[in-house]
């Protein structure tokens, strides 16, 4: 199924949709399950973790609303795909993730899709990557129990903190502006991810 059968539904941002039609998805999910990379659905990719089905994936870097001058941190690098994606929309993208064998998954993933300069880190993404902060832009692709504060506190001033918000079945979307006033809020569509593990997550 080509990428052109992709269901973003309400995506309108023209980059955005660029990108999800340039990564080759099929290369960031297990063999067996090639035949359903375009699906609208999230996929296994191993370690009790999955691929963020394509639509969410889309909403996230639409929220982000980049320009490509940017450098952006992925949180929950899984496979690699949505790092992938960023690669398409931002100058520099760094990705963290907590299970060293979907680290060297991703940096493989990545490597053979064209993108060997995403930076691919081990760690508890709920911390960030303080080293390479501050940042444009933070994705995060697991469901946090409250605004991750530390994350916050990485970005550039009027930098956004994507991040799905809440316990698992009750989640939503929150796009999250530093502002000099404190965090400006916005919630967008209901969602449902693998919940975020580490210090400031579940």
């Amino acid at each position: 199924m080509p990428p052109e059968s992709l269901d973003l539904r309400d995506v309108s941002d023209a980059r955005v949709l660029a990108a999800m039609e340039t990564v080759p998805r099929e290369l960031f999910v297990p063999d067996q399950l090639r035949e359903h990379a375009y699906d609208d659905a999230a996929l296994p990719i191993g370690s009790g973790q999955t691929i963020s089905q394509p639509y969410m994936v889309a909403k996230i870097c639409e929220a982000l609303a980049l320009r490509g001058d940017e450098h952006v941190l992925d949180v929950g690098s899984g496979s690699g795909y949505q790092a992938a994606v960023l690669a398409e929309l931002a100058a520099e993208v760094d990705t963290i993730e907590r299970i060293p064998e979907l680290a060297e998954l991703a940096r493989a993933n990545l490597a053979a899709a064209g993108y060997a300069g995403v930076r691919v880190h081990v760690g508890d993404g709920t911390r960030g990557l303080p080293d390479q902060a501050p940042f444009d832009a933070i994705a995060v692709a697991a469901a946090a129990p409250r605004r991750p504060q530390t994350l916050y506190e990485q970005l550039e001033p009027r930098g956004r903190l994507v991040v799905p918000v809440g316990r698992f079945g009750t989640q939503r979307l929150e796009v999250i502006v530093r502002s000099p006033e404190g965090p400006a809020v916005r919630r967008s569509v209901a969602c449902r991810f693998v919940p975020l593990v580490g210090e400031e997550g579940f």
